[in-house]
């Protein structure tokens, strides 16, 4: 069975709750009969359907669906032009094809699908009463709207948690930064944190697709906890690698090609982003540090690390010398100077707290 987030989103929205076939299973569903839908019409349907009857555009609605399901036959959809094309149909995929359905319904459902490429929904009608939609050579179940609000609001506590998380590791980054003692780990451990929150965004969404209309508060939750995190993984993975990316270059390409289990192991993302040894004493270069003055335009920026290379040469320059910066003169070299000096308050206001 794919994971949630491999099944195609336009697939999740079909069945999504309150859409016309996700209304038409729950009826099917509590009137008991059981169902065979093809979702989609085309020759490579007709070569693997025999008998039935042909509807002439029916419009489409789950009070129609739910009584066609009533008969033997299987029922073909093409929910996008809104219309039922054929009911009570023979399917008869190919029967040398795998799977390891047990049903002669679901059995048949898989087949459809992997021979077809359509989506293909099979619903039980005894015993514990579900159903399953099946896409591609995968397959994933239709949960009902409470129980993907309980995984949903789950999965924002865990959101939470890990911002939570890297904020204090982003606040511990910034003391050793000022201290100039930092290792590779600590700069490693914010981006990991923050690769784990977008990783379980991407899952989060996938649940909010599946919930349809009754995502929007999900939606605004899980943007409210990422605010920002993309910008800090980029600008922390600059700051410690050995050469400057390239323009262009994104980090989240290395990341995206670890699994879930890889991202909660400190030293497979180090790797990974090439950001090794974890023990080794290393520099900032003062990109996150300036990222937080107010309206510095990013070629500043760059002449500025450019110009002094490391944080510590930026905690240490007099406004002067800042200015002499292309881009920069008096007024913006006083702006950047007070946003260093509150750096270091910061760095003995959690001293003192401490």
């Amino acid at each position: 069975m794919m994971p949630k987030s491999a099944v195609p989103l336009d697939v999740l929205r079909r069945f999504a709750p309150g859409t016309p076939l996700r209304d038409a299973v729950e009826l099917i569903l509590r009137q008991g009969t059981g169902a065979l839908i093809v979702v989609g019409f085309g020759d490579d349907i007709e070569s693997v359907s025999s008998g039935g009857f042909r509807l002439d555009a029916a419009p489409f609605t789950a009070q129609r669906i739910a009584e066609l399901a009533k008969m033997d036959g299987g029922i073909v959809v093409d929910d996008e032009s809104g219309i039922i094309s054929a009911a009570n149909v023979h399917f008869i995929p190919d029967p040398t094809i795998r799977t390891d359905e047990t049903g002669t319904r679901f059995r048949t459902a898989e087949r459809l699908a992997l021979q077809t490429g359509r989506p293909v929904l099979a619903v039980s009608e005894e015993g514990r009463r579900f159903a399953v939609v099946y896409t591609g050579g995968d397959r994933f179940p239709l949960q009902n709207p409470t129980s993907l609000l309980t995984e949903a609001n789950q999965r924002l506590q865990s959101l939470e948690r890990l911002r939570r998380q890297m904020d204090e590791a982003e606040e511990r980054l910034t003391r050793y930064e000022i201290d100039d003692v930092v290792l590779l780990r600590d700069a490693v451990i914010v981006i990991q944190r923050a690769a784990l929150i977008l990783r379980l965004l991407s899952d989060l969404e996938t649940l909010a697709v599946e919930l349809g209309d009754e995502a929007s508060l999900i939606r605004i939750q899980a943007s409210d906890l990422v605010a920002g995190v993309e910008l800090l993984t980029e600008l922390v993975n600059y700051d410690y690698q050995r050469r400057r990316p390239r323009k262009g270059s994104s980090v989240y390409a290395r990341l995206n090609e670890l699994d879930n289990e890889d991202l909660y192991h400190t030293q497979t993302v180090a790797t990974a982003l090439g950001l090794t040894p974890l023990d080794e004493s290393v520099h900032p270069r003062g990109a996150r540090a300036l990222a937080g003055v107010p309206r510095l335009p990013a070629s500043v920026r760059s002449a500025l690390i450019h110009r002094f290379g490391t944080l510590q040469r930026l905690l240490d320059a007099p406004v002067d010398q800042l200015s002499e910066v292309e881009g920069v003169g008096a007024v913006r070299a006083g702006q950047v100077r007070t946003h260093l000096d509150r750096l270091d308050e910061v760095r003995l206001a959690s001293d003192l707290e401490d």
